[in-house]
């Protein structure tokens, strides 16, 4: 059975907003081995917008690094859902649209065999885990306080507890803590 697994840029005091963080070879490098372990991305609109305005040209962008490239290949390489109500068309490889229900959605592709589900988008992670969908947690707290109020899990019901599986601390300061859903929690 596949897991679902969410990774996702925090700053210390828990922006999620992308322009907050520390965009690093390192940074590049860690989610680029991250995605060796990802076959699909399960993508919310605005999300999916913002990766695809960039990561399918980014061998065009000069100041595109070797950490950047090999990121932007493996991310343009997986296959790419995309869970909205108003896009009519996606153009970014290996993507398609979804206009069903989630839930079953994710059941369906949780049953097939092969490796693991992302999830990119706070509102659908946010909604995922208020369904008790998502196996795996990946907090990457960036050492850096920002204005943003994109915070995230902002509208959960209930708690949800997690089993701490492992940290790593990058040269950058930034600490990647890695959760597991405990069975049961919603």
């Amino acid at each position: 059975m596949r897991k679902v697994i969410f990774a996702i840029n925090l700053t210390i005091n828990g922006s999620a907003d992308h322009t907050s963080g520390i965009a690093d070879d390192e940074l590049h490098d860690f989610y680029t081995d991250w995605f060796d372990n990802v076959e699909v991305i399960l993508f919310g609109r605005k999300t999916y917008q913002l990766m695809e305005s960039f990561w399918p040209i980014a061998h065009k962008d000069s100041r595109s690094t070797k950490s950047i490239l090999r990121f932007a290949d493996k991310i343009n390489s997986v296959s790419k859902i995309v869970v909205s109500k108003t896009l009519t068309e996606v153009d970014w490889n290996n993507s398609q649209i979804f206009k069903g229900n989630i839930k079953d959605e994710i059941s369906r592709l949780k049953k097939e065999k092969g490796k693991s589900i992302s999830i990119g988008g706070l509102s659908l992670a946010s909604y995922l885990t208020s369904q008790g969908l998502i196996d795996e947690y990946w907090f990457l707290v960036h050492p850096i306080f920002s204005d943003n109020s994109k915070n995230l899990f902002q509208n959960l019901i209930k708690p949800v507890q997690l089993k701490l599986i492992d940290i790593q601390k990058l040269k950058s300061g930034v600490v990647v803590s890695h959760y597991q859903k405990i069975k049961g929690n919603t």
